[in-house]
């Protein structure tokens, strides 16, 4: 019994052996196969059929949009209009690990330093500054509202600094050198984001005029860049890589002079602020060419701050049609001119007419007695135009009128254009026509249709647009001069300027006071009536009017026609005629037009 006893013990230590070096064999043997395979991931990077340094790329990878310069906007001498303006977004990089990759000094060193320096460019102090780049465990910070935004200039300024560090990203602005600027009819633009391949990127889309009309070739095609992304979705310092260059957009040359624009501003601003009318506008033609030489209006904006768009969307000169007054009856004059039935020398009974049970008066409701009518072009007598549109008949003026352009659009290209409506149905209102009542138009159409006066009986589409040009100069496409119609004859659109010029000069001339010293200038004023929307009727009294005035240069080469309308002045203490109220913008701007125009001739 005591020797099987003393046996147990050895036998288990001998087993106890055996399992221990069971146990390591296998743990030696886990460990060659473990060793073996992380030596084959290590080497070769794949694991179970799968690259995994091609996955990991494939994580850390991003791809952006590199956003194509929009293209500029110019005036017809080149001068810009609307230019890119890239704004700049600021931050800091903090930490030194891509520095070591690229051996460079490119992550902030000096805090103190920094701050201090950045604080002179920003609107955050030193020790704001210096709180946002102590934060630990970031590899990059920004700096809030004040580090965005931030202009060429001052981008510009920063980097002058050599500050380690200090980056930016870019953004997509736009800029208006000239401020308020025919700004409905040159637009705006607003920041947008563009989803391309399901990458975002911020981008410039036209919202208004020739911003919008001309987006696509304005905005030219964007690039993309690849680079490498830490864990904040940063960039990785010089792993950027170009896959595709962004194309610039094309740039558009107006016809606008920016000379004659600016002070047209400035006049149109003074008499806005100081007769406060609910609108105004006011266009410059030259006649041979339909080119909008300057065109503005009020309310207006300021298209970089986006200042005063709230107060007005739409282009009163295309977009808002309204009851003309006797502007018009230039047309019906050529008209009348074109038919045969004018005689500036023939008498008739100034004061008024009687239409069966209405009554057409004069402006004065007296008239002037027996005068001739080339004196009731002088004194604006809608009676002598109902007389006229008598004599040219009914039907016949209708023509005139639809081939002068009204009640159908110029077909600007302006989304938003209205075309105006001629019901020409009862007689009353057929006959108010010749006076300017009784039809709707734009100021679109109407300068359109003076383009036949002035331009020896031939109508020009108007031309706002003369090329555009991709950015290394190669013309793209012209917009070419578009003749229209031939709604009178050349005599006729001359004897037209001549009555006008010589009713004019006449004393006592609705006109008279639009005389510039030692210029011939064929005029016509207007005072259109508006309706109560309360009533229906048309109002009786107060400033309740829509004051306007054309004017031509019939000695001019170019032949400049000049159009202004002002409607419901507010401010008017004084009483003043609404001819004088055209005056304060219409004698100083057509003075300064001929004179460019001769200043241009002696050069």
């Amino acid at each position: 019994m005591m020797k099987n006893s003393s046996k147990q013990p050895i036998e288990r230590v001998r087993n106890r052996k055996i399992a221990s070096l069971s146990l390591f064999g296998i743990a030696v043997f886990l460990f060659l196969i473990f060793s073996i395979r992380f030596y084959v991931v290590m080497i070769n990077g794949e694991s179970n059929g799968h690259n995994l340094n091609t996955e990991v790329a494939q994580q850390t990878k991003k791809t952006k949009l590199l956003t194509a310069n929009r293209g500029n906007i110019f005036d017809m001498d080149g001068k810009p209009i609307a230019v890119d303006a890239t704004s700049y977004s600021l931050y800091a990089v903090l930490t030194d690990k891509w520095s070591q990759e690229h051996k460079e000094q490119d992550h902030v060193t000096d805090i103190n330093m920094t701050a201090e320096k950045l604080a002179k460019h920003i609107n955050l102090s030193a020790e704001d500054i210096k709180k946002i780049l102590m934060q630990k465990d970031v590899d990059q910070v920004e700096f809030g509202n004040a580090g965005s935004n931030l202009s060429v200039q001052t981008k510009q300024a920063i980097d002058a600094e050599k500050l380690p560090g200090i980056k930016f990203n870019q953004s997509p602005s736009r800029f208006y050198p000239n401020g308020i600027f025919a700004s409905h009819l040159i637009g705006y633009t607003d920041v947008d984001t563009k989803v391309d391949e399901g990458i975002e990127t911020k981008v410039l889309v036209g919202r208004m005029g020739i911003e919008a009309m001309y987006d696509k070739e304005l905005s030219g095609e964007d690039g993309l860049m690849e680079y490498l992304a830490d864990g904040k979705g940063y960039p990785i310092y010089g792993s950027e890589r170009v896959v595709k260059e962004p194309v610039s957009g094309n740039n558009i040359y107006l016809t606008l002079d920016k000379r004659l624009q600016t002070y047209l501003e400035t006049l149109v601003t003074e008499v806005n602020q100081e007769f406060d009318p609910v609108s105004m506008g006011a266009m410059l033609v030259e006649a041979k060419t339909g080119n909008i030489i300057a065109a503005t209006q009020r309310p207006t904006f300021n298209a970089t701050t986006k200042e005063g768009i709230d107060n007005m969307w739409n282009n009163l000169l295309l977009d808002e049609a309204y009851e003309p007054g006797s502007t018009l009856k230039v047309l019906t004059l050529a008209a009348a001119i074109n038919e045969g039935v004018f005689d500036p020398n023939e008498k008739f009974k100034s004061g008024s007419i009687k239409i069966y049970d209405d009554v057409v008066s004069d402006y004065n409701k007296v008239g002037w007695g027996d005068i001739t009518y080339l004196e009731g072009i002088a004194h604006s007598s809608n009676v002598a135009f109902v007389n006229l549109v008598q004599k040219i008949g009914i039907q016949k003026w209708k023509e005139y009128l639809e081939d002068f352009g009204f009640a159908k659009s110029t077909d600007s290209g302006f989304k938003n254009e209205v075309a105006g409506i001629n019901p020409y149905e009862s007689y009353l209102q057929q006959l108010s026509t010749g006076f300017g009542q009784g039809i709707t138009v734009t100021a679109f159409q109407m300068m359109q249709a003076f383009t036949a006066v002035a331009n020896q009986g031939e109508m020009m589409k108007l031309r706002f647009v003369d090329r555009i040009e991709k950015p290394d100069g190669e013309v793209v496409k012209e917009i070419k001069e578009t003749k229209l119609a031939h709604p009178i004859s050349p005599e006729t659109a001359k004897k037209t300027l001549e009555y006008l010029t010589a009713a004019t000069e006449m004393a006592g001339s609705t006109g008279h006071n639009l005389m510039i010293k030692g210029e011939k200038i064929a005029t016509k004023t207007g005072t259109a009536e508006l309706i109560n929307p309360e009533t229906g009727k048309y109002y009786a009294f107060g400033n309740n009017y829509i004051y306007s005035v054309v004017g031509f240069t019939p000695d001019s080469d170019s032949e400049y026609i000049f159009y202004i309308f002002i409607k419901q002045p507010q401010n008017n203490p004084r009483g003043l005629p609404g001819s004088k109220i055209l005056e304060h913008v219409f004698n100083p701007f057509m003075k300064r037009v001929l004179d460019s125009e001769k200043l241009n001739n002696k050069e």
